[in-house]
């Protein structure tokens, strides 16, 4: 099974309810879903990436900023296990810290551009990655969208200027949805939360995020039960691409979706 993955950075599960996002909320209605799961600590974008790329706390990787520094004790991630099996990979984003979420030679595509400042940075990313899976739809894909977290940071969370940008946001996500053969499974969710103008702390509002799965294989409008943390996003992914997770990863699969 192909597998896209996308994530919404800062994205809060209480901004889904009230921000105009009708692609976002419908997905969320037909997936199987959960509002309440949880981030690490610190809830900062890359020790959160890092985190859900290899499946350990910052407490195990040693990445605690948005400073990138090589792992405290190495360990594949899911770039890593997923192209050693033999599987196509491509990452899409706009936040080009982000580069380092795999070893070098575990990506056959990479699209990078510096938008995740305006306010349409999210559409020139999706709309690269739909030309892409409209030709030929990797094994695994991750799109990033970024623009949402710039928004919290710059007007706040929950903010008018933060809801807009979500509103923005959303038709991207339209986007990258639309390229989608039916075949295809499909994993959404944000990294942290945010509170005031800015984020990184032990704060429900900083620490709960949305997590949604949808696919041929996967539960429809089901809300998933069980307790879930986005180390637990890596073994899932994993299991839908018929891989063995990595022994030392700490998540688990979220088998409720199935």
């Amino acid at each position: 099974m192909r597998v896209v993955f996308i994530l919404i950075d800062g994205l809060r599960p209480d901004a889904i309810e009230v921000a105009r996002c009708p692609r976002l909320q419908a997905l969320r209605a037909g997936a199987a879903a959960t509002m309440a799961a949880t981030s690490v600590m610190p809830s900062i974008t890359l020790p959160c990436h890092t985190s859900i790329f290899h499946s350990v706390p910052p407490a195990r990787h040693g990445i605690t900023s948005n400073v990138w520094t090589p792992l405290a004790r190495p360990l594949p991630g899911l770039f890593d296990l997923a192209h050693a099996a033999g599987k196509r990979t491509a990452l899409f984003y706009n936040w080009e810290e982000l580069r380092d979420l795999s070893r070098p030679g575990s990506l056959d595509l990479a699209y990078f551009r510096n938008t995740s400042h305006q306010p349409d940075g999210d559409q020139i990313i999706a709309d690269e990655a739909a030309r892409v899976f409209a030709v030929d739809l990797p094994d695994f894909s991750f799109v990033y969208l970024g623009t949402v977290d710039t928004a919290g940071h710059r007007y706040g969370w929950m903010s008018d200027g933060y809801l807009g940008q979500i509103e923005t946001m959303d038709a991207a996500l339209g986007t990258v949805l639309d390229a989608l053969p039916a075949d295809a499974a499909l994993l959404l969710q944000s990294d942290h939360g945010g509170h005031d103008r800015t984020h990184g702390t032990d704060m429900p509002a900083d620490l709960t995020i949305p997590w949604m799965a949808a696919g041929p294989s996967i539960r429809r409008g089901h809300t998933i039960a069980a307790p879930v943390s986005l180390l637990d996003t890596a073994p899932t992914v994993a299991r839908l691409l018929g891989l063995t997770p990595h022994p030392e990863w700490e998540g688990r699969c979220v088998e409720e979706i199935f």
